[in-house]
C-alpha cells in the first residue's frame, strides 16, 4: 500500500478550478463528490465493506486549491442521529505546504458546522448531513481532511521496526506474529516487562491491553502508542511497572479494516467486537488468537487487568466500561469501579469517573470486556476516549 501513489487526474483546462478528489490511498474512504456550484460540493462516503452503514470515517485528499475563497462541503450520508459535531467538532485538515513550509500538522478547521438530519435514505437508514464551510491556506495545495487523526497500519509497522531497532527497548520489548488477517496482514502482539534474575517472573501479574478492534476510532491507537511511550520509556515509574508487571498488548485488532478506510468493521462485514464469543477462527483470526491467548496467560499466571480501548463518537471526555455482577467479589479491592476512579483521581481534568457505566447489557455479551470477565478477569475494561 505504501509504494502505491495514485494517479494523478489531468485538468483539461487550463482555467478549471474544480477541485480534484482522491481517497485510494491507505485508510481512505470518500465514495463520491458532487460540484453544486463553484465552491460547493456534496460528498458520500462508501459504507464499510460489505455492509449498507457504517458511514463515520472519512479521509480524503483534495487538490488544485484556490486560497481564500470559502468552500462549502457537505457530507450526505451518516447515519448516526447525533454527533460531537453538534457539540463544537470540528473536521480536521492537513495541507502538504503548511507540513513543508511552516512544520504544521493536522489542525481543526470550519465554520458554520452544522449536523442535521436530510431527505434522504435508504434500507431504512434515515440519513444525516454534515456541512462546513472553510478556506484553504494556499493556492494550488494538496490538502486532506479527515474525521479523527489519521494512524495507519504502515504507521504500526514503522513504530514497531524502530522498537526492534532500538537496543535498550528491544531488551524487554518482545514484538511476535500473533496470527494472521483475512487479508494476510501480520496482527502484532508485544511483550513487555523487565527480564528477571529469578524465578519471580512467573509471579509477576500480567496486564493485557488491546486497541483499534474498530478502524475509524483513530485515537484509539493514539492512545495506545501513549501507552507505549510511556511503558517503554526510561522513567522510574515505567521501570517499576515493567518490573512489577508482565505486559501484552495487541496494538491493532482490524488491521484490515484499518488498511481499506472501514469504520466499523472487519473485511467479512462483522464487527469484531461482538465476536469475543465465537468459535469461527477462519473468519475472525485476531478474536480468536487474542481470546486465546489471554486463556492461556490465566493458566499461567494472575491477569491484573484487562483493557480494550476504543473512540467515541458522540459522548464527551475519556471514561470506561467495566463490569459488575450481582455479587460483587467480597475483597473490596477487586471493585470493578476501583481502577476507573483511581484513574479519575490521578487525571481528573482527562478522565470523567460520572461517564463510566459498569452495566452488563444484552448486545455487549460478545464484547471482549464481557467475554474476559465472564472468564475471571474481575478488572475487564473498555476505555473510550472523545
Amino acid at each position: 500500500v505504501r509504494s502505491l501513489c495514485p494517479l494523478k487526474q489531468i485538468l483539461h483546462q487550463k482555467e478549471d478550478n474544480t477541485l480534484i478528489f482522491e481517497a485510494r490511498f491507505e485508510s481512505g474512504n470518500l465514495q463520491k463528490v458532487v460540484k453544486i456550484s463553484e465552491f460547493e460540493y456534496q460528498l458520500t462516503l462508501r459504507t464499510d465493506l460489505y455492509t449498507s452503514k457504517h458511514t463515520q470515517w472519512y479521509y480524503f485528499q483534495v487538490s488544485n486549491t484556490q486560497a481564500g475563497m470559502p468552500y462549502r462541503f457537505t457530507i450526505v450520508n451518516f447515519t448516526k442521529s447525533n454527533s460531537l459535531y453538534k457539540c463544537g467538532l470540528q473536521p480536521l485538515l492537513y495541507s502538504e505546504a503548511d507540513a513543508r513550509k511552516h512544520k504544521v500538522g493536522w489542525q481543526r478547521t470550519g465554520n458554520e458546522i452544522k449536523y442535521y438530519k436530510n431527505s434522504a435514505g435508504q434500507d431504512g437508514h434515515q440519513y444525516y448531513s454534515l456541512t462546513w464551510t472553510f478556506q484553504f491556506p494556499h493556492d494550488r495545495d494538496t490538502c486532506y481532511f479527515a474525521h479523527c487523526y489519521p494512524y495507519t497500519y504502515s504507521n504500526l509497522q514503522e513504530y514497531l521496526v524502530a522498537i526492534s531497532k532500538d537496543p535498550v527497548k528491544s531488551k524487554f520489548c518482545k514484538i511476535h506474529v500473533l496470527c494472521h488477517s483475512l487479508a494476510g496482514n501480520i496482527v502484532y502482539v508485544l511483550t513487555i516487562t523487565n527480564p528477571s534474575e529469578s524465578s519471580k517472573g512467573t509471579k509477576r501479574k500480567a496486564v493485557i491491553l488491546t486497541a483499534r478492534v474498530h478502524p475509524g476510532e483513530t485515537n484509539s491507537s493514539w492512545i495506545m502508542k501513549g501507552f507505549l511511550d510511556y511503558i517503554l520509556g526510561d522513567s522510574g515509574k515505567a521501570q517499576l511497572l515493567r518490573d512489577s508487571f508482565f505486559f501484552r498488548v495487541v496494538p491493532m485488532l482490524n488491521p484490515d479494516g484499518v488498511i481499506v478506510g472501514n469504520h466499523r468493521c472487519s473485511l467479512t462485514g462483522q464487527d469484531l467486537n461482538r465476536k469475543y464469543r465465537s468459535n469461527m477462527k477462519k473468519f475472525y483470526p485476531s478474536i480468536w488468537y487474542t481470546r486465546n491467548m489471554i486463556k492461556r496467560m490465566m493458566g499461567e499466571r494472575d491477569v491484573f487487568l484487562y483493557c480494550d480501548i476504543h473512540g467515541h463518537n458522540r459522548k464527551q471526555n475519556v471514561f470506561m466500561y467495566g463490569c459488575e455482577g450481582k455479587q460483587q467479589a467480597k475483597a473490596p479491592n477487586m471493585h470493578p469501579r476501583i481502577f476507573p476512579l483511581l484513574l479519575s483521581k490521578s487525571c481528573p481534568d482527562k478522565f470523567s469517573f460520572p461517564d463510566c457505566s459498569f452495566r452488563v447489557q444484552k448486545s455487549k455479551k460478545g464484547t471482549g470486556r464481557v467475554v474476559m470477565w465472564k472468564m475471571g478477569i474481575n478488572n475487564s475494561y473498555t476505555l473510550e476516549a472523545s
